[in-house]
């Protein structure tokens, strides 16, 4: 048998949750817009484990900066709050969904840290105290930096502590729009490690020797990948494409139903939602405690180093392929705007103070009008 085919689909993947401060806070309307979304588009993601990584600021500034850590004293505030109510809305989602025995609900703490940089010299400490907070189950997990880590080590982190073979990585802002087919992805990932275990597979034999270790799904920017000026002007990453890209049939025992799964290869590790090896993540992007600093984002480091090394023919190496429903043309996530959504409440308060001050412009041009 294949491994972990005896394991449900949804046992085989942890959801890793990233939130950070926002100025929709201290609403949860963001991460409700998403789990909506999983409900109608992927069930399964309301029936796996989760990590949730409450990340938080670095100082307090006169204006937002969400990107560099700073935020107003208003949200700062507003963060606190943000906190309790984003861990009430992930158990009330999650973990009674499972429980019987309200004692499996109980939440139990212990710590841990994220180091970073070099630590060659003794006064450098350059890590993060980590308030780690579980169900006992271990179905729920939240992790709460005392410092601000970034989306790199909030992921990493998370990582650590996953228990399962694969991950789906989440930022608060990305709602699903079309219907995920996981189960038939994650049986890919894992038969394409193996090539005698491809019986329930069919597609082109080149495809199917080649490792799928990460998926990641088509944002506006992302539709037409494949024949996109970031393949078509490289004629390495074209031949490629032209190799590999194919449409996986997934047959499945049980029903005997088929399902299509278009994949094309991908010559980036982004951050937005994808799913990911939890071996491959550790080993590839997070080898080591310098392979990203405090406050980073994945992509705009390891990014674009894998990028440099696909170019330069180690494409299987990182082994990342883009979901390709109707050949490119279908829309699979929506940004939500995170850090500069405010809310229902807050948008509305913007709009009526828009009207206010648009009407105070007009009069005064009636008035400058009629002197």
């Amino acid at each position: 048998m294949c491994p972990h085919a005896a394991r449900r689909h949804h046992d085989l993947i942890t959801l890793i949750f990233t939130t950070s401060p926002t100025p929709s806070a201290p609403s949860t309307e963001l991460l409700s817009a998403v789990i909506r979304s999983f409900k109608t588009h992927c069930p399964s993601l309301t029936a796996c484990r989760v990590i949730l990584v409450i990340d938080t600021y670095d100082r307090v500034s006169p204006k937002n900066r969400l990107k560099k850590g700073a935020v107003t004293t208003d949200g700062a505030s507003k963060f606190l709050e943000y906190k309790q109510n984003a861990k009430s809305l992930i158990i009330n989602e999650y973990s009674r969904r499972f429980d019987k025995d309200e004692g499996n609900s109980e939440l139990y703490v212990t710590e841990g840290e994220a180091e970073y940089g070099s630590d060659a010299y003794a006064q450098q400490t350059n890590s993060v105290p980590l308030t780690i907070t579980k169900t006992r189950n271990g179905l729920v997990t939240f992790i709460e930096p005392e410092q601000r880590l970034g989306f790199g080590l909030a992921v990493r982190s998370a990582l650590r502590l996953t228990k399962t073979p694969y991950v789906w990585v989440q930022q608060h802002d990305w709602s699903l729009e079309s219907d995920i087919p996981l189960s038939p992805i994650l049986d890919i990932m894992q038969r394409s490690t193996s090539n005698s275990h491809l019986d329930s597979l069919t597609g082109p034999k080149s495809s199917l020797a080649v490792p799928v270790k990460y998926v990641c799904f088509p944002s506006v920017r992302m539709l037409s990948y494949a024949t996109s000026d970031h393949v078509m002007q490289f004629s390495a990453l074209k031949a490629l494409t032209n190799l590999y890209k194919t449409t996986f049939s997934h047959h499945s025992p049980e029903t005997g139903a088929s399902v299509k799964v278009p994949l094309t290869p991908m010559f980036f590790w982004f951050d937005k939602p994808h799913i990911a090896s939890t071996e491959h993540y550790l080993e590839h992007v997070f080898p080591n405690r310098l392979a990203i600093m405090r406050g980073a984002f994945i992509e705009d480091t390891v990014g674009h180093r894998a990028r440099t090394e696909m170019k330069d023919g180690h494409w299987k190496k990182w082994a990342c392929w883009l979901y390709y429903p109707d050949d490119g043309k279908q829309l699979v996530l929506r940004h939500l705007k995170g850090r500069t959504w405010r809310g229902t409440d807050g948008e509305e308060e913007q709009k009526l103070e828009w009207k206010r001050l648009n009407a105070l412009k007009g009069q005064r041009k009636k008035k400058q009008a009629s002197t």
